[in-house]
């Protein structure tokens, strides 16, 4: 193989031909035009060879075809100039509109990465090497480049090489190439292309240096790794190959240093690689032994017993690798999971850069690669080369910004590259407000622990104040402006400047100015602010500014004033005058009884409203029970009416036939427009069917008489694994197990559908579908939200939610899903394709959702799946505010709110009380308009809350008092606080 390279690589390299020469009725224009058509084939065709050991041989044979197709297109221009031109320029003049939208797409979003594949691939596809050249660079400095775009960026070099300054170009990119990501394929190309200049000066050094290197990269590979060590080996064989004519003329001491040196080389080859766990270690040892003319030593042949010890244990996680589609992650986390037992630090290297091949984009596995590397293996440049990697493919994860911000000061690294590295992070476009926090938080503890505070004044110490200036501007301004929020309402940073001027500046002036301005964005109301303030006073200010804090934290608290009163009353306590004391005492006791008469005061404005409610709950029960007796009424009446008309129909007979009454006509009317219906369905199946049209009232009849004849069929919760619950269909389905069969059966064989009828006959619009196999019932769920007679048709696992009362059927997830949108405020027309449309030009949409209520009617909403994080974050900031049919919508992260619980009634379970029964919640429970009428003054005396910030004062009550208060109703409670 490596012979076949060799040889290969020293002749010279064919360049793609031009184009045949203009003829003398062509332009100039034209003929250029030509010659970049023949030049684009030759690149496209370069780019489709197959990758190999012998892709110089390969080339060759293409540039051979490309002189055949050149040959080819001038016979063609002879024969039909015209039109072929016209087509070639009406196709390049498309590429160079799409080649001008995506440069200036480009310009405006330099993130978006499918824009920059398409842009590389039509400029190559147009010939414009030098443009192509630009683009790839520009990509390469934004993104790491996948093998394939790579391994074309190498060949197209490869074949514009011509001296040795462009092979040192080439090796660049090689080099360049290798650092990305870890490709077997672009090291054998790496190694074989070295090969080509072996006979410049060190020729023979570089490709020894190249073959080991990748050895030591991707040696251990089991799969892919062998071809690395065959063409290592091969390579040092032909040496030995081209000097054994020549050894027999030599001295014993230059034959030693020459001929027996290099058989050496590949004998160390070949005991080197049968020591590692490889595919195909047999053909190894069997090539070993036929090629060595001496027997193999017996410590080779121990070390190849322990290589296949090793390989069958590394077997089943290959072959699960093997078998499993792109991108298995679950498989690489579990051979990750059984390396790291292991320990060897190369092979856990090893399968973490497989893994992230094909999961480049998975933060999480990044980040558990970076810290095996910072805890374990702590070698500078490989931890800052995998954080430098790690930060390009996931530029949005704030979590891996952070960590190589940690890392590049963990390892020294000068603070230009540093601050460098973090106005990188500023502009990588994170998806939350709080990630520019965190980022700006790390920064800043980096730059606090540059200061050498023993000295007033420094260089250090003036950068970090000026930092934590820019920081407040930036959250200020541009992030609030992207979010709407700061993404620190508490102000986090402006608390840690706070305390490094008090601690460590011993400034506190500047201190109480900072908190200061906290306090007036919103935070005067919160007791652990205030809290915080005092302790910082306590520990670095004096006592006349902790009570002065303390009485103007009295004063703003409205979440747990007591807390702050309590502190303020225990300061006094130890260290103020009586003076201090009485005046803490009217402060807290006027600000307690105002606090005291607010919750009065909302206690009875939610006493009235209960009142309200519940005078209203009252109305509504009257209103159902006239209603309802009223029906009952109507039902009697219609019932002797029926009657009447059944014994005057058997006497007046023929009489009603000659004149039938406005209601016989409406209902003959009906049932042939059934009919008529009925019969053009007919003809169009092209079946002959007997139509019985009947009126309205003998229909339902008939429906209920069918329903009576159906046998009962009990539920059988053995077979709930091979049932599917079919819900909100139609209620005007007719024969809903006939017109549901067919949709079911393509999962699998149907046994049985049970259509749930009411009493009267009616189709309750739910019914439960039997299969036979268990997978065809897995599949049938996937018909969940099919369109059935204009409807959504909800399909769930039948399950029996008295036994599983928690089971909650909910398809999608409830969690931040950083790569899927939430858009909101879409206008009703708007259709799956539009949308589609529009999302699809920020990145690539794996999936769309329209939500729809139960009638399938859309509600404006919308949820866009896209492929990563980097695209759903570009669409965020270019959609949202975006107009569509005159409704402007709102884009953001898809981030559901908790699912709230419903709190079940607590019941009395001490001994001798009695069991509270379910009606006294009424026939459905306990609904939303019965709330506790336990007035917020009364809870405070009778459970002490407890507090965020410390224990709530107030005294506790009494178990007797506990077990009086569920004995009086809301009503009673109501009485007793008016009463006060």
């Amino acid at each position: 193989m490596a012979t076949a390279a060799a040889a290969s690589a020293s002749e010279p390299e064919v360049e793609p031909q031009a184009g045949p020469e203009a003829e003398g009725g062509e332009d100039e224009a034209k003929a250029a035009s030509a010659d970049r058509n023949v030049q684009s084939r030759a690149v496209a065709s370069d780019a489709a060879k197959t990758k190999g050991p012998g892709w110089d041989l390969q080339r060759e044979g293409v540039s051979e075809s490309d002189g055949d197709e050149e040959d080819a297109m001038a016979s063609s221009a002879e024969s039909s100039p015209g039109e072929d031109e016209w087509e070639y320029d009406e196709e390049e003049e498309k590429n160079q509109l799409e080649i001008e939208r995506l440069e200036e797409q480009l310009s405006i979003n330099g993130y978006d990465y499918n824009c920059h594949v398409e842009l590389i691939r039509l400029l190559r596809l147009e010939g414009e090497l030098n443009k192509v050249r630009m683009a790839r660079q520009k990509m390469s400095e934004l993104f790491p480049l996948t093998e394939e775009l790579w391994l074309e960026w190498l060949h197209d070099e490869i074949s514009m090489a011509m001296d040795g300054l462009d092979r040192e170009h080439v090796y660049e990119l090689f080099e360049r190439a290798v650092k990305d990501y870890i490709c077997p394929n672009i090291w054998l190309e790496y190694g074989q292309y070295s090969v080509g200049g072996i006979g410049q000066k060190g020729g023979l050094e570089k490709v020894r240096s190249v073959f080991e290197r990748a050895l030591s990269s991707v040696g251990l590979h089991m799969t892919k790794g062998l071809a690395i060590w065959e063409a290592y080996r091969e390579f040092e064989s032909a040496i030995v190959e081209a000097a054994r004519p020549i050894a027999a003329f030599l001295s014993p001491s230059d034959r030693e240093q020459t001929f027996d040196s290099q058989l050496e080389k590949v004998h160390s080859l070949f005991r080197r690689q049968l020591a590692i766990p490889l595919y195909d270690m047999e053909a190894t040892l069997a090539e070993y032994e036929e090629w060595s003319e001496d027997p193999i030593p017996e410590s080779v042949l121990q070390s190849y017993q322990k290589a296949l010890e090793q390989l069958e244990k590394y077997k089943p996680y290959e072959e699960a690798l093997l078998q499993a589609e792109a991108p298995r992650l679950a498989e690489y986390q579990a051979y990750i999971d059984f390396e790291m037992k292991i320990g060897d630090p190369a092979r856990i290297q090893l399968i973490f850069e497989r893994a992230l091949v094909e999961n480049c984009l998975v933060p999480d596995l990044w980040i558990r690669y970076s810290r095996y590397l910072d805890r374990q293996l702590k070698v500078k440049d490989l931890v800052l080369s995998v954080h430098s990697r790690a930060v390009r493919n996931c530029p949005w994860t704030v979590g891996l910004w952070s960590r190589y911000l940690l890392a590049m000061e963990r390892h020294g690294v000068d603070h230009q590259m540093i601050s460098a590295t973090f106005e990188n992070a500023l502009s990588a476009g994170f998806i939350q407000a709080t990630d520019y926090v965190e980022i700006w938080q790390v920064y800043l503890d980096y730059l606090r622990r540059r200061v050498d505070f023993r000295q007033d004044s420094s260089k250090e110490l003036e950068e970090l104040r000026s930092m934590f200036t820019r920081a407040l501007e930036y959250l200020q301004q541009e992030v609030e402006e992207r979010f709407s929020e700061s993404g620190d309402p508490s102000c986090v940073i402006m608390q840690s400047w706070a305390r490094v001027e008090a601690r460590l500046c011993n400034n506190m002036q500047k201190a109480r100015e900072l908190w200061d301005s906290i306090m007036t964005r919103g935070n005067a109301k919160y007791a652990n602010m205030w809290l915080e303030y005092y302790n910082l006073e306590r520990a670095h200010g004096d006592t006349q500014h902790c009570r002065k804090a303390l009485h103007r934290a009295v004063q703003c608290t409205s979440d747990y004033p007591e807390h702050v009163c309590e502190v303020l009353l225990t300061m006094e306590r130890t260290e103020g005058t009586l003076e201090d004391w009485d005046v803490a005492i009217q402060k807290t006791e006027t600000r307690l009884a105002r606090v005291n008469e607010q919750r009065m005061k909302a206690a009875e404005k939610e006493a009235a409203l209960v009142q309200q409610e519940e005078e209203r709950a009252e109305q509504r029960k009257k209103v159902r029970a006239e209603k309802k007796a009223l029906k009952k009424k109507k039902k009697t009446h219609g019932a002797d009416k029926r009657k009447a008309d059944e014994e005057d129909e058997r006497e007046w007979g023929e009489e009603e036939e000659e004149q039938p009454s406005k209601r016989r006509r409406v209902e003959n009317s009906l049932a042939s427009g059934v009919a008529s219906a009925m019969q053009e369905e007919t003809e169009l199946s092209g079946k002959c069917v007997t139509i019985d049209v009947a009126s309205p009232s003998k229909q339902k009849e008939k429906a209920a008489s069918l329903k009576l004849d159906m046998p009962k069929v009990a539920h059988d919760s053995s077979k709930d694994s091979v049932t599917v619950f079919v819900s909100n269909l139609p209620y005007s389905m007719d024969e809903p197990e006939a017109k549901l069969r067919p949709l079911f059966e393509a999962c699998g064989e149907v046994v049985q559908i049970r259509p749930v009828f009411s009493n009267r006959g009616d189709f309750r619009g739910y019914c439960y579908v039997e299969f036979k196999e268990e997978k065809s019932a897995q599949q049938a769920l996937e018909l969940d939200r099919k369109n059935v007679e204009g409807r959504p048709m909800f399909v769930s696992p039948c399950v029996d939610k008295s036994k599983n009362p928690d089971f909650k059927v909910f398809r999608y997830s409830t969690t931040l899903e950083k790569h899927k949108l939430f858009i909101s405020g879409l206008p009703f027309s708007c259709t799956k394709e539009e949308l589609e449309d529009i999302c699809k030009a920020h990145g690539t949409v794996k999936d769309l959702r329209l939500v729809t209520n139960r009638a399938g009617k859309p509600k404006g909403l919308a949820y866009v799946e896209y492929e990563n994080e980097s695209q759903a974050s570009q669409a965020v900031m270019k959609m949202d505010g975006m107009t569509i049919k005159e409704n402007v919508i709102k884009v953001a992260i898809s981030n559901p709110p908790q699912r709230k619980v419903p709190e079940k009634p607590e019941v009395r379970t001490a001994p001798g009380a009695p069991m509270v029964p379910r009606q006294m919640y009424g026939a459905r429970g306990k609904g939303r308009t019965q709330l506790a009428l336990l007035p917020r003054a009364l809870q405070r005396h009778s459970a002490a809350p407890q507090a965020e910030n410390g224990p709530a004062v107030g005294p506790a009550v009494t178990t007797s008092m506990a077990t009086e208060a569920p004995k009086m109703s809301n009503a009673d409670f109501a009485k007793l606080l008016l009463r006060k």
